[in-house]
This record gives C-alpha cells, sequence and structure tokens, in this order.
C-alpha cells in the first residue's frame, strides 16, 4: 500500500470516528432516561494494557505427580470432618485429548504447576518414580510427568510458570537452600524442548508450609538471594516471580510471616509481582460455605481489597514491576461446593474486569481440572460454568483496557475493552448482580449480544442467549454466536452476565 493511500485510509477512519461520535452523542441525549445507564462507546478512553496471557489458570504440582489432594465433598445433608480432608488422587493425564482441545480453546495462556505440594516434592530424573521420596521430601515428580507437562504445554500454546522445593531435603547442613533441584528443573526442561518463562522461588512463603521449622523472613531473605544468583546465572531468559504471598491484612499485628518482612530481608529483584488471593476458605478447612452472600457488592469487592494490599507493598519495594495474581478462586482448600456452579460466575468475571482495570496483567485461576474450583470436572474433563465464562472473556476481550465511564450504579457492573480481533469494536461487559431487578444500557449503534443465564443460580448448567451451553460431537466447542441487536435500550435481566461486542464504534483506541 502506497504512502498516500496509507494516509487517506486513516482520514477516513478519523472521519467516520468523529461522525460515528457526533451521532453517537445526539443519540444518547435522546435515548437515556433517569435510572438508565449509556454508554459512549465511541470515545471511551484507554487506561491500560494486560498482557496477552492474562487469563490464565493452575494445574497443582500434586496433580502431575499424583498424591492425597482435596477430598470430594460427601452428601448433602452430611457435615465434612476436618481432620480428614485429603483424599489419594492419581497423576492427571496430561495427553488427553479432551483436557487438551479445551485448554487451547483458552490459549495463549500461563500454565503455574505449583501448589502447596511443591514446596516439598523431589525431582527424580528417572522415568518412572522411585518406591519413596528421599529424606526431607513428601512426593516425587519424575522425568516422564514432567514431560507431560512440556508436552502438554506445547500443544496448547501454554509458558510454565512453576516454583520449586525449599523443603529440607534441599538444603546443606547449615539449613541454607541449595540449587540443585531446581538445576534439574531447567536442563530437563531444556532437553525436552521446553522453557521455563517464569519461577516463584517458593509457594506462598507468608506461610512457608514444608519449610523447615522455624523458617522466618530472615531465612527466606537469604535463600531467595541465593535463588536470584543462581536464576541469573542458569536462566537469564526466565522471569523471577514474587513473593507469591498470602494471607496479608491491613492489620500490623497479622500473625504469620508477613511480605513485608519477607520484602525487607530479601531486598528489591523480581521482574513480577505476585501475590494470591481467595475470598475465603473452604469448609474442608474450617470455612463457612455461604453461597447467599456470592452476589453482594462485598463478596466481590474483596479482590479489591487484597489487590490494595499487595500494590501497596509493590510501590514500596518493587516499584513500576508489573503485578501478577498466580492463584486465585473464590475459596481456597479445593473450592466450596458452588465454585463449580453458575453462581461462581459473576465473581469470576467480575474479578477479571476489576483486575484489568486496575493494571493487574495476569490473573491465573486455580485450578484448570481438579476439585470443585476446577473450570473443567476432574474426572471427565467437561466444562463447569466457569470454563464457558472464561470462554467468552478470552473471545471478546482484548489486551486494551477501556475507562466504560459510568456512574456507580447499584447491582450493575460494566467493563469495557478493545474486541480482541475486529479493528475498532470494543466489547462491553455487563453484569447485572440483583437477583430480582432488571437493568438497562443505552447503547446507540447495534450490537452483538452473548447473555449467559441459568435456571437456577447454584446449577451446574449455563445457557447462552437462552440454549444450553455443552461440547457437541467429537468433544467440540458449539458455536458461540451473538445475537443481533439493533441500536437502543439493551434489558439485562436479573442475575445475568452480557458481553455486547460493537464492531461499527470505531473508536480510535481500538484501531
Amino acid at each position: 500500500m502506497h504512502t498516500s493511500t496509507r494516509r487517506l485510509r486513516r482520514r477516513a477512519l478519523r472521519a467516520a470516528a468523529a461522525a460515528t461520535i457526533a451521532l453517537l452523542v445526539a443519540a444518547i441525549s435522546h435515548t437515556a432516561h433517569a435510572g438508565e445507564t449509556s454508554v459512549a462507546a465511541a470515545t471511551l478512553q484507554a487506561i491500560g494494557k494486560i498482557d496477552l496471557r492474562f487469563q490464565s489458570y493452575n494445574i497443582e504440582m500434586v496433580e502431575v505427580t499424583g498424591g492425597r489432594f482435596w477430598k470430594p465433598y460427601p452428601r448433602a445433608g452430611h457435615g465434612f470432618d476436618q481432620r480428614d480432608r485429603y483424599s489419594f488422587r492419581p497423576p492427571i493425564d496430561l495427553s488427553n485429548a479432551r483436557l487438551r482441545r479445551l485448554a487451547a480453546a483458552l490459549s495463549p495462556a500461563y500454565m503455574r504447576v505449583s501448589g502447596t505440594w511443591a514446596n516439598a516434592t523431589y525431582f527424580s530424573d528417572t522415568e518412572s518414580a522411585r518406591a519413596k521420596p528421599p529424606a526431607g521430601f513428601n512426593s516425587v515428580l519424575n522425568r516422564a510427568q514432567w514431560r507431560g507437562v512440556v508436552d502438554f504445554a506445547r500443544a496448547v500454546d501454554a509458558e510454565i510458570v512453576t516454583s520449586l522445593a525449599i523443603s529440607s531435603g534441599s538444603r546443606d547442613s547449615s539449613g541454607a537452600w541449595q540449587p540443585d533441584q531446581a538445576q534439574w528443573l531447567i536442563d530437563v526442561t531444556r532437553s525436552l524442548g521446553g522453557r521455563l518463562d517464569a519461577i516463584e522461588f517458593m509457594n506462598e512463603p507468608t506461610l512457608a508450609v514444608g519449610a523447615p521449622p522455624g523458617y522466618d523472613a530472615t531465612a527466606y531473605g537469604r535463600d531467595v538471594k541465593t535463588f536470584r544468583q543462581w536464576i541469573r546465572n542458569s536462566a537469564p531468559e526466565t522471569l523471577i516471580v514474587g513473593p507469591g504471598s498470602v494471607g496479608d491484612t491491613a492489620s500490623p499485628s497479622a500473625p504469620g510471616i508477613t511480605t513485608r518482612d519477607l520484602l525487607t530481608a530479601s531486598g528489591p529483584g523480581v521482574d513480577r509481582f505476585s501475590y494470591h488471593h481467595y475470598n475465603t476458605i473452604s469448609p474442608r478447612c474450617g470455612g463457612r460455605d455461604d453461597p447467599a452472600q456470592a452476589l453482594s457488592e462485598q463478596w466481590l469487592a474483596r479482590t479489591d481489597s487484597t489487590l490494595a494490599i499487595y500494590r501497596d507493598l509493590r510501590d514500596s519495594f518493587e516499584p513500576g514491576k508489573p503485578i501478577w495474581l498466580t492463584e486465585t478462586a473464590n475459596a481456597a482448600c479445593g473450592g466450596n461446593r458452588w465454585d463449580k456452579t453458575f453462581l461462581d460466575i459473576f465473581r469470576y468475571l467480575d474479578q477479571l474486569g476489576r483486575l484489568a482495570k486496575a493494571g493487574v496483567q495476569v490473573v491465573m485461576h486455580n485450578t484448570l481440572a481438579a476439585s470443585d474450583y476446577g473450570l473443567l470436572d476432574e474426572t471427565t474433563f467437561r466444562p463447569r460454568p466457569n470454563y464457558w465464562a472464561a470462554l467468552l472473556w478470552h473471545r471478546l476481550m482484548g489486551t486494551t483496557v477501556l475507562d466504560a465511564g459510568l456512574a456507580v450504579v447499584p447491582s450493575l457492573h460494566v467493563y469495557a475493552h478493545c474486541h480482541p480481533k475486529l479493528h475498532g469494536a470494543v466489547t462491553l461487559l455487563a453484569i447485572n448482580t440483583s437477583r430480582d431487578a432488571s437493568r438497562s444500557l443505552a447503547l446507540p449503534l447495534p450490537s452483538e449480544r452473548y447473555t449467559l443465564s441459568s435456571a437456577r443460580l447454584p446449577s451446574a448448567s449455563v445457557q447462552l442467549n437462552g440454549n444450553p451451553l455443552a461440547l457437541v460431537a467429537g468433544d467440540r466447542i458449539p458455536d458461540i454466536a451473538g445475537v443481533p441487536t439493533p441500536a437502543g435500550m439493551i434489558h439485562l435481566a436479573p442475575a445475568t452476565i452480557t458481553f455486547l461486542t460493537i464492531p461499527s464504534v470505531a473508536n480510535p483506541a481500538c484501531l
């Protein structure tokens, strides 16, 4: 294309955008009424960019090795014995065609292979696991299992994020961490044709599960300095992510090891600042299962409160470093009973919208396919409601984040992004959290509508524009098509989630 032709095309696009804006203002002033919310999609301003792999997921290390993971809930009406919260599960089959097909549909993504169990996992350079882990470790990861991880990542376009063993078996006689096991992981990954895109030193150092007795911030600071020097020499292409904390509160008297103490001891040196967040803990760990609050403003805003704590710590110790949320779900310890139902879609998508708007670069859901918080059922790998939510986000919400420009409206949350593929197009995500009241949006341009709903909120079924979502023959994902919707008022039914793609808006930020 000649330079003069390109100039003419840009001028035409700008003129079209200006004309659209003029029409938009006129249409809104004519159609918007009291109590209704209008969105000037053509003039929404870009407020940030998120990572192309923003929506990502975890596969727990114990899934790869097999072992005792969160025990399924007993039948309805039976209590949960917290003294018996685990049950054995075999290694996940990462070669499963359905699992790969569904994971690939969410790509590109990061796949974090970590979790509490990773802190005490021995990396064995053998094809099959030894019968018993060596002293100082609790489980064994063998070469064949790690090959499965590398092959899966390659097949589905996922980049590997992991953490290292920090238990007593990974230490010398003085108790200092040694990189021998970590070097094995780097070397084997390379030999398999893969790479480790990012590493967190350990999983959740504020809890330090699996670390030697008495492990504290001073020991962490010493170990992390050794880790950083090793990785800069052995794998300079690998991002250092950390600290990966969980459980800090705004109270300076919070129990356990605080992230502030960890960062003071270790000093700066991460490439990405990471943290973990769960809205609550499940009954497996003594939490209270309360689905009645799932649509409340207080419940949905919990992710903001946690981010504020870790963003302040980032600003103090690692200013300017991108923030990654490397582990999150509704409830820790395997999830609540309703995490696998339509009811949790509201938290899942609202959290993505909030965090993208706040500048968080990556959000890794825990898990892809294990326990009640998995996007997929752990035995059949069939999609749960949150998987369909993830798929729609992936297809409709691009990396350019826009300011939706709306005043606070009770029970209506609206987020805006440029469309990932349609030049100039904008997608709105409108979440009506009211259980009994409709909401409305005024859009002066035609749109494509994608509404998620369910006949019962605590249900495993979900409908798209009134049609059930389910895999079709050959484990294929069904056609995901929007309903053409004319300009005017868009009515949002109670307890529904609606994506609205506006193809002809020609927003300058999306051109």
